[in-house]
């Protein structure tokens, strides 16, 4: 019943009163984008959505124009506190998840949650085990239970294993708990880079 049907008006609902937030930190931070290299203020991803579809993810742009895409050796995204790709205004977005929050719309469309796996590249799709395919049964989220918990933390296989298990568990309680850690983890800014991480694991408990 949660899954199903109310996960979704929930998402919609949250998304609509979520929305004036998103038009205020759209013109401070376009503005802010724009002054500072004058390029688009939106940088648009191709990611894999649910039943393994392609859809663009929206966020604020946080690297410089053009800059080459770098991944690492398991197919996750390089990421480091010293990439010079980054903007100076596009560090403090990434730090504080800010760049993010463009993704309101991706879930008033459909194509998110606001709870959900992380969403993975479109390019990397042919390099899923049968046992990561169990996280594009649903819909990507905003924010999930590798983000919060482990944010950057983790390798890209065990991201994949434990958003599968998400995938096919989903609950609101799970759901209630891995918000409330996403806030915690923001505001403490941990585990925010995946090419120099010294943070200690922490495993959702129950």
């Amino acid at each position: 019943m949660y899954e199903k049907f109310l996960k979704r008006i929930i998402d919609i609902l949250v998304s609509l009163i979520c929305l004036p937030i998103f038009i205020i930190v759209y013109i401070i931070f376009g503005l802010l984008i724009k002054i500072e290299d004058k390029g688009p203020i939106f940088y648009k991803a191709d990611r894999i959505g649910k039943d393994s579809k392609p859809y663009g993810m929206y966020k604020f742009r946080s690297m410089k124009v053009n800059a080459p895409v770098l991944l690492n050796n398991d197919g996750s995204t390089y990421n480091a506190k010293d990439d010079s790709r980054v903007t100076k205004i596009g560090k403090f977005l990434r730090e504080t998840s800010i760049d993010e929050i463009p993704q309101i719309l991706n879930v008033l469309k459909g194509d998110m949650s606001i709870i959900g796996p992380r969403a993975s590249l479109l390019s990397v799709i042919d390099t899923f085990k049968e046992d990561e395919r169990d996280k594009m049964n649903v819909r990507p989220g905003i924010t999930g239970y590798t983000q919060a918990y482990y944010r950057n933390g983790l390798s890209n296989r065990e991201k994949r294993l434990k958003d599968a298990w998400y995938a096919n568990n989903i609950s609101f309680y799970i759901d209630i708990k891995i918000l409330f850690k996403t806030v915690s983890t923001v505001l403490r800014r941990k585990g925010i880079y995946t090419n120099n991480q010294t943070n200690k694991k922490e495993e959702m408990k129950y």
